[in-house]
């Protein structure tokens, strides 16, 4: 199943590595690691900056949603519930 992560972005569930609050991320490994990332320009804004709440890391990329991790994680359950 896809998850709609904003916009107009759905990703395959089986590419998704990790789903980051960045609400309440405050570790600097964290920080320093998105810092690197951004600086090569590698992650995909589906939002407007400073409008973040969740950093996705897939197999295709990066990307920062204005859809909180919650709610990411809630659409993903309601496909996972369908399919059983």
């Amino acid at each position: 199943m896809y998850l709609h992560l904003g916009s107009d972005i759905l990703i395959d569930q089986n590419k998704i590595i990790a789903i980051l609050n960045l609400e309440t991320s405050s570790e600097t490994t964290i920080k320093n690691f998105l810092e690197n990332i951004n600086k090569k320009k590698q992650i995909k804004y589906i939002s407007e900056k400073g409008k973040e709440k969740s950093f996705i890391i897939t197999t295709d990329g990066y990307f920062f949603s204005p859809i909180s991790s919650t709610t990411l994680l809630k659409r993903s359950e309601s496909f996972t519930d369908k399919e059983e």
